[in-house]
């Protein structure tokens, strides 16, 4: 099933009960700001009751938001949204195959710059290099965000870098964990993975339409199955706590809104050295599986100016490397 709200009038009562979560707001004031009926707005918040969440109602004093349900909402991201662009136009699914697949097909029809694709529960993600990324209903972080950077096509690997410094600003913000990061697009810590990232690109000869970054991180989990077990992690399992998740999107979206704002004034210059500070592989033996079944052992020798990976290999020559998947020791 697929839901919607985020243009609704119950999704707009439900933004407002966020929004003033610290007060009663009257069902007169409600439906006056709105422009319903004071009949409409009742009927509409007892069918926010009916899903779960937690509303006072005191005779002369209004509503009041007390708990919500597990999960997300376009309304508890927004409320307290302090971005300018990025997050500002939300596209929000209760359960949905991919936000990648959702994300392109908008960013092809023309949605705007900064528009996100947020969802409850993905059923059929994806990840780099035909990798899988599910997200349990109500319990992880699955969103896709649609961007329309003036960039060459060659620069836009540096989005990803970029994507990565701003998800462990998040993590270290809201969970207190420093991640490192797995070239070129999966937060680690202790060696288990967090966060993965897939950045896509739309593009016309050289002139880049769209650039869509997926991205999801492993929030409330508490047993991964078998055959990750020894490879994933989660907030929670990390730190045997529980995380309301729109406080975690809404710092994302304003780590990544800085970090594109400084990027695009001052270059990959500035994101490069926050990029490399955090990186797990440098100056580390590693292997380079490429796609096409290529293999490559050497050196990590870091990043240059365009994001791509430098490798000095075993016969001392430097290689290139835009794309694949890095493992070491």
């Amino acid at each position: 099933m697929v839901q919607r709200v985020e243009h609704s009038t119950k999704g707009a009562i439900l933004k407002l009960l966020y929004t003033h979560n610290d007060q009663f707001l009257s069902g007169q004031w409600i439906s006056e700001h709105i422009g319903c009926s004071r009949t409409a707005v009742w009927k509409h918040i007892q069918s926010l009751i009916a899903e779960g969440y937690r509303i006072s109602s005191v005779q002369k004093k209004g509503y009041k938001l007390i708990d919500a349900p597990m999960g997300l909402s376009e309304a508890a991201v927004s409320a307290h949204l302090t971005t300018k662009v990025i997050g500002r136009h939300i596209c929000f699914y209760d359960s949905i195959g991919s936000t990648q697949k959702k994300a392109l097909r908008l960013a092809d029809e023309g949605a705007e710059h900064g528009t996100v694709v947020l969802t409850n529960e993905q059923t059929s993600g994806r990840g780099r290099l035909g990798h899988t990324w599910q997200s349990q209903r109500g319990t992880n972080i699955a969103l896709s965000l649609i961007l329309r950077p003036e960039l060459p096509i060659d620069q836009t690997p540096q989005l990803t870098l970029l994507t990565a410094v701003a998800a462990a600003e998040t993590i270290e913000k809201q969970a207190g964990l420093s991640c490192g990061i797995k070239w070129p697009n999966d937060l680690l810590f202790e060696g288990k993975k967090l966060v993965g990232i897939l950045t896509e690109l739309m593009a016309e000869a050289t002139y880049v339409k769209a650039v869509v970054i997926g991205i999801g991180f492993n929030v409330n989990t508490t047993a991964f199955p078998d055959p990750i077990k020894s490879e994933a992690a989660s907030f929670a399992s990390l730190t045997g706590k529980q995380f309301a998740l729109a406080p975690i999107v809404q710092q994302f979206f304003a780590s990544f809104e800085t970090l594109y704002q400084l990027y695009l004034s001052e270059g990959f210059k500035k994101i490069r050295p926050l990029w490399e500070k955090r990186a797990l592989n440098l100056g580390k033996q590693i292997k380079v599986r490429q796609p096409g079944g290529r293999v490559l052992i050497g050196t990590a020798l870091g990043i240059n100016d365009d994001g791509v990976l430098r490798l000095k290999k075993t016969d001392g020559t430097i290689a290139n490397v835009y794309s694949a998947d890095v493992e070491w020791d």
